[in-house]
């Protein structure tokens, strides 16, 4: 096989675990692999990064999913791949009528999607995803889904509190070099949704409809030097090319004595010529401090509306802790605080990129109903730990808002169930049989259905927005959060409470469970 081919092999339906396959096999050995089913995909807890947490998740990643869903299916170099795996004693792992079938039926133009948009504020174990159709690719599409789903929500997650601690500042994604691998595209795309303003990836940036964003190098500042035109000399050359982009990085020889002075200059000639410097950029050292001084010396110098860049290893704490000096120093040296940091801008690469902290969302998938002989029925799976035992049945997830008009609480319903505005609601706590809230009418001021459909037996019919309606929609659900949910350090707890019908659902099927599988001692 061709190097082409393998990558080919590892971009497409292989791009799956190998278990999903194996397990796609029994089931077809069994006469179950056209049983319809239901999973769900869900997170159980929010990343917590050591010193800080999220009360929050964003939604990311549904549309390239989708991209991807529909291209995938079994081809024939697929298929010969598979036809050559061994089992342990060399014989061959996966027969020819279960290849031939995959052949026929190995796409997924059997499955039906609900999800909640992208963009969406989400909390843990409210279903993200609903995945109905034949059981053996809804088992196939697990890995593949986990994937591009989990990863792009744990980016725009990451971005959206970046947002927050720079006090609705603009937030630059520059974690191309830092990813892993192409992944980073992805990130790129989930940070853009999740607050980022721009990013420095080219390709993702283009084809997502925003321009790229970047300053120059340290290196062609010492390649000047080098060459005896001085820091100064790198930066005319550069104004030169680009007099309406300048945007300088001053931190190579001394910031404050050589880089930010030596920027003025070159700002005042770009002035004489009719032209807008854009600002400077701080890649190292103390940058609260720093930040202060550069801004002195620009309004001194009658540049009070340039930017100052901030970067290097800054994350929601790091940006949090730099307001904080701001704020307090500014005025000693006769700097407008609040001025000097809504000028500010944040370049953000590796502990967005890569989500610092939490590197992994934790989103699992589950089987929650199967359907025989034309009706529902519910599957449960119960663990050793009962908060990791998950809701099961068709269902769907609603959002409760209070007399404020804020998020108060996410409701999981069967399927058939309605919350009506007007009616008193029970939501009972998903584990605890001790804990339950009753909201009267008047404490509620709307209940918003939060699951969309999707995919009609592999057909899309939904229509994908632009990345600018994601945008607005994230701002919005942040805004709806209470304030102490959206706390950077130890949030508030958001309610994912479960109907009465539903809690009873779950308690009889766990009661059935044990009853059936679980003897005394003789």
């Amino acid at each position: 096989m061709s190097t082409l081919s393998y990558h080919s092999a590892m971009r497409g339906i292989l791009f799956t675990d190998q278990y999903q396959l194996t397990m796609a096999q029994l089931y077809f050995r069994l006469g179950l692999h056209e049983l319809e089913v239901q999973f769900d995909h869900f997170f159980r807890r929010n990343p917590d990064y050591d010193q800080h947490q999220a009360g929050y998740c964003i939604n990311a990643g549904l549309e390239w999913f989708l991209e991807w869903l529909q291209q995938a299916h079994f081809r024939d170099t697929d298929l010969e791949f598979l036809r050559n795996h061994r089992n342990s004693q060399g014989d061959r792992l996966f027969a020819d009528d279960f290849l031939d079938y995959l052949r026929r039926c190995g796409d997924f133009g059997g499955l039906s999607l609900y999800a909640i948009p992208e963009g969406r504020v989400v909390h843990p174990n409210t279903p993200l995803t609903l995945v109905r159709g034949p059981m053996a690719m809804a088992q196939i599409v697990e890995t593949p889904l986990l994937n591009k789903l989990n990863y792009q929500t744990l980016i725009a997650t990451k971005a959206a509190r970046l947002v927050e601690a720079s006090r609705g500042g603009t937030i630059l994604e520059f974690g191309l070099r830092r990813a892993q691998g192409e992944g980073a595209n992805d990130g790129t795309r989930a940070a853009l949704i999740g607050g980022a303003a721009f990013s420095s990836n080219v390709g993702a940036s283009h084809l997502l409809g925003l321009p790229p964003k970047g300053t120059h190098a340290h290196s062609m500042v010492q390649l000047m030097m080098a060459l005896g035109e001085g820091e100064l000399g790198a930066f005319r050359a550069y104004a030169d090319l680009y007099p309406d982009d300048c945007l300088l990085l001053v931190d190579t020889v001394d910031t404050l004595h050589s880089g930010v002075p030596n920027a003025i200059k070159v700002f005042e000639e770009l002035r004489r010529k009719g032209h807008r410097p854009v600002g400077i950029r701080l890649d190292s050292g103390d940058q609260a401090y720093l930040s202060i001084q550069a801004a002195k010396q620009l309004d001194t110098a009658g540049f009070p509306d340039t930017s100052i860049v901030l970067s290097s290893d800054l994350d929601e704490l790091v940006i949090w802790q730099i307001l904080t000096q701001i704020q307090h120093e500014a005025p000693r040296y006769a700097v407008d605080a609040d001025r000097l940091i809504r000028r500010l801008v944040y370049g953000v690469g590796t502990r967005l990129i890569t989500s610092w902290g939490e590197p992994a969302l934790g989103g699992v998938y589950k089987l929650v109903a199967v359907r025989k002989d034309g009706d529902w029925n519910s599957a449960i799976k119960i663990s050793e730990s009962p908060s990791k035992t998950p809701t099961p049945g068709n269902k769907r997830a609603w959002r409760i808002y209070d007399q404020r008009h804020k998020a108060t609480a996410d409701l999981l319903t069967l399927e058939q169930e309605s919350p009506q505005e007007g009616q008193p609601l029970v939501l009972r706590h998903p584990v605890d049989q001790t804990k339950m809230r009753i909201l009267s009418p008047e404490q509620v001021s709307r209940v918003e259905p939060l699951h969309t459909e999707i995919m009609r037996a592999g057909k899309l019919v939904y229509e994908l927005p632009p990345l600018a309606t994601l945008r607005q929609q994230r701002t919005e659900d942040v805004e709806a959060l209470d304030p102490g949910v959206r706390r950077l350090v130890n949030p508030h707890l958001y309610h994912v409470s479960i109907s009465e019908s539903l809690w009873k659902l779950k308690q009889e099927l766990i009661a059935g469970a044990r009853s059936q599988n679980i003897r005394p001692p003789s």
